[in-house]
């Protein structure tokens, strides 16, 4: 039987997270004094530095997720910081700096909104780095889905081009970015003229203003359409983006922006003869250790940007984050970061 390997100095009993004991607006998001989280043969413990927020914890926080979300709940489907106690062959040391994601995480068990998580070990991704953890801490679900949606979805190769319909969501972001490191040109959507200066900032070649059509834009620039287009807005314009596909190209369906999952009355032959359609909703192991260090260092030598909205202190200020996620003001990622500071009022 594998022996745990922990970091000097036993974790305390007690931690402090922010749980939701019954759905509600942002007051059901309240700190307390739970107990660290025991680890299981298996698992990992992960002392948290920093978290992304996102809008499935804030579906969980007003219960509209699926049946697998229990309560009380601690949420949070994302975070980074280091090895705190692992198994000795899980490949896993003390202190090591760890990603970890998705995987009913923060769902059906206890997430990273809290100073420490455990995780099934296949859900951990050791890493190497320098760079803060503010900016850490806004990559693992938004860079796994990204990648995820270009590789496995969409098997883009450098020379080819795509379409991100939903560019200025933080996944459309990076995946602009991601892409052009791959070498695609890269053409992307937003509502807003305005916030086309954000498309060309993460690398896109062609900014279009989506007024719920764009085929007819992309053909004019490439009358044969692109070769892989990835949706982010959701059913309401699929048929539009598919009609933007050229050939043998390929549709990832990867989310829902608008709202809307599924079409009424649906046909397969409302695709384009043809042209291909798949899905993306993948895992951590879709993002392997290998990949972030790459995407790591583009970071650090400024190849690679990382659409961070505001940065955000301590589980005091987790009910300010999901608030500003939920306004849509501020474009980008919300990110919170846990240090030895964060020890301050256990009350709101």
């Amino acid at each position: 039987m594998s022996q745990p390997t922990a970091a000097a100095g036993a974790a305390p009993a007690t931690m402090r997270a922010v749980v939701v004991t019954r759905p509600g607006g942002l007051e059901a998001l309240e700190i307390k004094d739970v107990p660290v989280p025991v680890r299981m043969p298996g698992w990992v413990r992960i002392k948290v530095k920093a978290f992304g927020v996102n809008e499935s914890e804030v579906t969980t926080r007003k219960g509209e997720s699926d049946a697998v979300v229990t309560y009380p709940r601690v949420p949070g489907i994302e975070g980074v910081g280091v090895v705190d106690e692992a198994d000795e062959d899980s490949g896993l040391r003390p202190g090591q700096q760890v990603a970890t994601m998705m995987g009913d995480m923060g769902r059906s068990y206890d997430g990273a909104y809290a100073q420490y998580v455990t995780v099934p070990a296949e859900q951990v991704i050791p890493f190497e780095t320098g760079l803060p953890w503010d900016v850490v801490g806004a990559l693992p679900e938004m860079f796994q889905t990204a990648y995820g949606s270009l590789t496995r979805g969409l098997d883009l190769k450098a020379g080819q081009t795509l379409l991100i319909r939903g560019g200025t969501s933080t996944v459309g972001l990076s995946a602009a970015g991601i892409a052009k490191d791959i070498g695609a040109t890269v053409l992307s959507t937003t509502r807003s003229e305005a916030r086309a200066g954000e498309l060309r900032a993460a690398g896109v070649d062609h900014p279009l203003v989506d007024s719920g059509t764009i085929a007819d834009q992309v053909r004019e620039l490439l009358p044969g359409g692109v070769d892989a287009a990835l949706e982010l807005v959701g059913c309401s314009v699929l048929a539009d983006t598919l009609n933007a596909v050229r050939l043998h190209g390929t549709v990832c369906f990867t989310g829902a922006l608008a709202g809307q999952w599924t079409i009424p009355d649906f046909t397969p032959f409302m695709i384009p003869g043809g042209v291909r359609l798949t899905s993306y909703n993948g895992a951590a192991t879709d993002l392997p250790a290998d990949v972030l260090a790459h995407q790591l260092q583009a970071i650090t030598e400024g190849r690679l940007q990382v659409p961070v909205a505001k940065v955000y202190h301590g589980l005091e200020q987790v009910r300010d984050a999901q608030a500003d996620l939920e306004s849509g003001t501020t474009p980008g990622k919300h990110v919170v970061v846990l240090d030895d500071r964060d020890l301050g009022s256990r009350e709101w």
